[in-house]
């Protein structure tokens, strides 16, 4: 029986990369079938919607989704579709593995980077409660609730277990937001309990951030509320090379969506420039989630190989070829 995926190309370079990603995908040998979407800010802008419904429809016929870049107006105009998708679909966990790529120079070349952040994905201050009190002075709720900790906690937990990871941190702000951060911090205790076989720690979020800098080896599963585990979660990119390496995955009790974390970089689309490890690497996640492990492992191999070759990087990671050439590279190593 064939998968059935919903292709969410973006807009800018997301055509480009998603294009590479479904190429590399189906160069495993996996029987995909892909139910192409677009969305892009000029239909969005036509529709009035931000998720048009033959979207939405897609995505709950096949339940999982691969996803480019969307643009996000800045300070105005409509709402963040990456929002939007984790509010709808309920995709509670923002999950990003970082991994140090080989052949890619970072300030930490002697030290090999492997940290999987969690990060709650549906409240905090991403829950868009804003209000003008009077001309000038606007207040901003941060919510946080039980349910939703605990929910993050578990998934940190159990993938912690499941993977033979030795340790979580969860990261917070709780000697001074005390009621909301506090109560994140008491849900993650009480499911650390029923974990004894992880070891567990509490950092300060801007503490973590100093530690991530100075001895990024050191984390293993990084535990985080909304706001906080956006800002870490590019911070730590930044540790291995940038978001253009970078995988990405939102997910929820019956639908996920994997994506590149990077932007859509309009400045160079359609000029062959863009990288598509990011949205390849989050390929790899969906195929581990549809239970097709042999692919995964190949299509990472053929990445790393890539990688340590060195010959058909891209700009962004010091290289000079172009996202065909990189492409044409992954597709061969998968085949060699």
């Amino acid at each position: 029986m064939p998968h059935y995926c919903t292709l969410i190309p973006g807009d800018g370079i997301g055509p480009e990369v998603a294009q590479a990603a479904v190429r590399a995908v189906e160069a495993t040998g996996v029987d995909i079938v892909w139910r192409r979407a677009e969305l892009n800010e000029a239909i969005i802008l036509e529709s009035g919607k931000t998720l048009p419904q033959y979207l939405l429809d897609s995505l709950n016929e096949t339940r999982v989704g691969l996803k480019g870049p969307v643009t996000t107006p800045v300070a105005g105009g409509f709402q963040s579709v990456n929002v939007a998708l984790r509010k709808t679909l309920d995709l509670f966990a923002n999950v990003r593995p970082v991994r140090t790529l080989p052949g890619i120079k970072t300030r930490f070349e002697d030290v090999h980077i492997d940290m999987v952040i969690f990060r709650e994905n549906t409240e905090d201050l991403y829950s868009g409660l804003e209000h003008e009190v009077v001309k000038d002075v606007v207040t901003s709720l941060k919510v946080i609730t039980r349910t939703a900790s605990e929910r993050i906690a578990r998934y940190a937990f159990y993938y912690a277990k499941k993977n033979g990871r030795k340790q979580v941190a969860a990261i917070h702000k709780a000697n001074i937001m005390k009621l909301a951060d506090g109560l994140f911090l008491r849900c993650c205790r009480e499911t650390a309990q029923q974990f004894p076989e992880i070891q567990y720690k509490e950092l300060i979020v801007d503490n973590a951030s100093m530690q991530l800098v100075i001895r990024p080896e050191t984390f293993d599963v990084l535990l985080l509320p909304n706001l906080y585990g956006d800002i870490v979660s590019d911070l730590a990119a930044g540790l291995v090379g940038g978001l253009g390496i970078v995988p990405g995955a939102n997910m929820g009790e019956t639908h996920a969506v994997f994506e590149a974390v990077h932007g859509s970089a309009p400045d160079i689309a359609g000029q062959g420039k863009a990288n598509p490890t990011a949205l390849m690497l989050s390929a790899v996640m969906l195929l581990i989630h549809l239970g097709e492990t042999e692919a995964a492992n190949q299509l990472q191999s053929a990445v790393e190989a890539v990688y340590r070759e060195g010959k058909h990087l891209t700009g962004d990671v010091g290289g000079s070829a172009s996202t065909e050439e990189f492409t044409e590279a992954v597709l061969h190593a998968i085949k060699a």
